[in-house]
C-alpha cells in the first residue's frame, strides 16, 4: 500500500504557495525520489510511475512549478513564473522541496529525476547545488545555442508591446508546434508525447495543461537553458555524481536520440558516472509510453545501485 499526501510550502516568490505530492511506502523506506515535471502540466501526471516507486521502497514527491497545477491561485497565472527571476524560484522551489524531505527522512540516499523542460532545471540545478545522490534527466536534449538565444531575445522584445503575459501562439509553435509533424496522419495535437493512445487522450483532456505559456514563462525557461552553455557549468558540477539520460528514441525533443548522444558525450568527458538509455520506438513521455514498466524497472535498478555506493 502506497500512502499519498498533498501539502503546500511557500514558494520563493515570496508570493505563491507550492503544491506537491508524496507517495509514501508503507514499508521501509529506502531512498528518496524528486521529480521536477515538464513545460505545460502538473506532478499528478506521475502517479503511476511514483506508486511504482513507492512500492519498491523509493519515496517519491514532487511540486507543482509555478505557474503549473495547483501552484496556481488564479487562471490568469497558469504559465506565469511570477514577479522577479522566474528560473530562479523554480529552481529554489525544488530545493525548497529538498530541504522539507531531508529534514522529514534524513540520512536516505536522494535523488532527482526532470522531464523535460524539469530536466533543464536539474541540469542547472546540480551545478548549484551538492546534495544529491544521483540525477535523472527523463526527455532531455541538447537544444541549439542560437535558437535559445533567438527565443530569449524575442520574448523580451515582444514583451515591450504586448506586456509579460501575452501569451505568444507564435514563440509557442517554435518552441513546440512542430513536434507532431513528424507523427503525421496524427489521430491529436499531441501524439508526438507517446504511443499510447490512452495517455495521449488523458494529457488532451486535462484541464490543467490546456494553456500557452506568457512570455514571461517563456523568457525565463529560455534563460535558465542559455545558464548550460557558460564556460564554467561543468566545472560545476560534482565529478562523481552519477547521471542517466533517458529518452525515446523518436522523441523529437532529443532530436530521435542525436541530441541525447551529444549530450551524453558532453557530460562524459567531464563526469565519471554517467550512462544513457534511448527506448526504440518510444516518443517524448517515456514514463506514459507502452513498455513503461520496463523504464520504471530500468529507473529503479539503476537507484538501488547509486543507492548502495
Amino acid at each position: 500500500m502506497v500512502i499519498k499526501k498533498d501539502f503546500y510550502y511557500d514558494s520563493a516568490d515570496k508570493k505563491s504557495k507550492i503544491h506537491a505530492v508524496k507517495w509514501v511506502p508503507d514499508a521501509e523506506i529506502r531512498g528518496v525520489l524528486q521529480i521536477a515535471h515538464g513545460m505545460l502540466e502538473h506532478i499528478d501526471r506521475y502517479d503511476c510511475f511514483a506508486r511504482y516507486m513507492a512500492e519498491n521502497g523509493i519515496l517519491t514527491a514532487g511540486n507543482d512549478h509555478l505557474g503549473h497545477g495547483d501552484s496556481v491561485l488564479v487562471e490568469e497565472d497558469r504559465g506565469f513564473f511570477g514577479e522577479g527571476d522566474g528560473n530562479k524560484s523554480l529552481i529554489e522551489d525544488m530545493r525548497k522541496l529538498r530541504e522539507i524531505l531531508k529534514e522529514e527522512y534524513e540520512g536516505l540516499p536522494y535523488f532527482i529525476l526532470g522531464h523535460s523542460m524539469g530536466s533543464f532545471l536539474v541540469r542547472q540545478y546540480i551545478s548549484i547545488y551538492n546534495d544529491l545522490n544521483g540525477a535523472l534527466l527523463v526527455g532531455t536534449a541538447y537544444q541549439p545555442y542560437l535558437s535559445v538565444k533567438a527565443g530569449l531575445i524575442i520574448s523580451k522584445l515582444m514583451a515591450v508591446f504586448k506586456g509579460w503575459r501575452y501569451r505568444s501562439k507564435f514563440i509557442n509553435k517554435l518552441t513546440i508546434g512542430g513536434n507532431n509533424k513528424y507523427f503525421e496522419p496524427a489521430k491529436t495535437k499531441s501524439d508526438w508525447l507517446s504511443r499510447d493512445e490512452e495517455a495521449v487522450d488523458a494529457y488532451v483532456k486535462d484541464r490543467k495543461i490546456d494553456f500557452i505559456f506568457t512570455l514571461n514563462a517563456f523568457y525565463y525557461m529560455f534563460k535558465g537553458m542559455l545558464y548550460l552553455y557558460g564556460k564554467e557549468y561543468m566545472n560545476k558540477i560534482p565529478k562523481t555524481l552519477p547521471v542517466i539520460l533517458l529518452s525515446g528514441e523518436q522523441d523529437p525533443v532529443g532530436n530521435f536520440g542525436k541530441d541525447v548522444k551529444r549530450l551524453y558525450d558532453s557530460f562524459k568527458k567531464e563526469l565519471t558516472d554517467v550512462t544513457i538509455k534511448l527506448y526504440k520506438d518510444d516518443r517524448h513521455e517515456i514514463l506514459n509510453e507502452v513498455d513503461k514498466e520496463n523504464i520504471y524497472e530500468d529507473i529503479l535498478k539503476w537507484i538501488y545501485e547509486k543507492s548502495l555506493k
